[in-house]
Formats: structure tokens, C-alpha cells, sequence
């Protein structure tokens, strides 16, 4: 067999035409390969929404100051109007608080007085007008016994983000969580009453319950 004026080797073309075809079918079968990593990966991964008819988050704020033993502990409470939980190798957590859905609920004062605490806790606290939602990232959520993590991440509050590691545990079909903040470091400057005698502190616990909208 000739190729121009080159003599071409019947066997050498033969070995060429395998050497083609198997370079083919390698470059097929490590498509394929990959495709099924990735599949896998992915599978692996599941995004689910957060129930926000059944989420919360609380926020306990107690009192400090000479006649704290006066004044009241207040509760503030908020459904959690959206985020999503991410199950598999690389978890994450996504949470949006709406600040104007975050209720006054002391049971010992009068509604005059949770009408006031709510407007000062709107005007002066949250500025809620100017910042209408606290959203919560994770960075980094490390198993640390069966059912149970510690979740770092970030917290943007008022327009200031800052870092905060809240415990979480599986409990009634859903996750519930608590972690601790502090006011000023998210530029607050916590509300106080009769000339200072009585002041919210600037410690606040929060607690959250979430659940999951689950696919079928």
C-alpha cells in the first residue's frame, strides 16, 4: 500500500487504526466516568427548603442594673420566612429573619407597655426600617455527637456581619438550636429605662426550632 510516494506497511496502518480506536474508547469511558461522579455527587446533595408555617426563632433579653429586680425580662419571637437546610457531604444552612415579623411577647406587662417595648425595639434596636432582614449563613457545621453539631457562620444583623456558632440537635422530626450574642457587637446599644437603673443586657440568648419541607 502506497500514501503518496511513501510505501505504507498494511500492518503498521492496521495498528494505527487500534491505536485511534482504543484512544476513542478511553476518552468515552472517562466521559462517562466523570458524569457518574458528578451524578453521585449531586445525589448525595439535598437541598431542602425551610417550613416556614412551623420555623421560629426567639430571642431572650434580661434585664440588668440597680433595680433590675424591678424591671422585666422581655421574649421577642419571629417565624423564620425562609432559608434551606443542605443534607449530605458538604452541609449548609440558610436562614432569613423578616425584623418587622419580630414580636413582643412578655406575658407580665400590660399591651399598652408591649406596645412601647415593640416601637422602641423597631426604632431603636433593629431599625428595622432601614435593615428589614437578619440573615444567617453557615461557614463551616461540624458533627460533634449522633444528632447533634456546632454550626459557625455568619450573622448580619442591623447591617453589621459578624461571626457566631450555634448548637444544634435533631428533636421532634425537626432541629432546634441555641447560641448567645451580644448586642453592641452588631453597633446596638442596649435600651435602658429610668435613667439607667434599669437596662436591657447586652448579652442575648437566641434559640431557633426548624423544620424541613420534606419531598416525597
Amino acid at each position: 500500500m502506497t500514501r503518496g510516494n511513501r510505501q505504507i506497511n498494511p500492518a503498521h496502518h492496521e495498528l494505527e487504526s487500534m491505536c485511534s480506536f482504543l484512544a476513542a474508547m478511553f476518552r468515552l469511558l472517562w466521559t462517562i466516568l466523570i458524569l457518574a461522579v458528578l451524578a453521585t455527587a449531586s445525589a448525595e446533595q439535598q437541598r431542602l427548603a425551610i417550613d416556614a408555617q412551623r420555623s421560629t426563632i426567639t430571642v431572650h433579653a434580661r434585664t440588668a442594673g440597680l433595680f433590675s429586680a424591678f424591671g422585666h425580662d422581655h421574649e421577642v419571637q419571629a417565624p423564620i420566612a425562609r432559608g434551606s437546610v443542605t443534607l449530605g457531604s458538604a452541609p449548609a444552612v440558610e436562614l432569613t429573619i423578616a425584623s418587622r415579623e419580630l414580636q413582643v411577647i412578655d406575658k407580665d406587662v400590660s399591651a399598652k407597655d408591649r406596645a412601647e417595648i415593640q416601637r422602641r425595639m423597631h426604632a431603636e434596636v433593629l431599625d428595622s426600617a432601614h435593615f428589614p432582614e437578619i440573615v444567617f449563613r453557615s461557614r463551616n457545621i461540624e458533627e460533634t455527637a449522633a444528632g447533634q453539631w456546632m454550626v459557625r457562620g455568619d450573622l448580619t444583623l442591623r447591617g453589621q456581619m459578624r461571626p457566631i456558632a450555634l448548637n444544634v440537635g435533631e428533636r421532634g422530626g425537626g432541629y432546634v438550636g441555641r447560641a448567645m450574642m451580644k448586642q453592641k457587637d452588631f453597633g446596638i446599644t442596649p435600651v435602658s429605662l429610668a435613667g439607667g437603673t434599669v437596662k436591657v443586657r447586652n448579652e442575648l440568648n437566641v434559640e431557633f426550632e426548624i423544620f424541613l419541607q420534606r419531598t416525597q
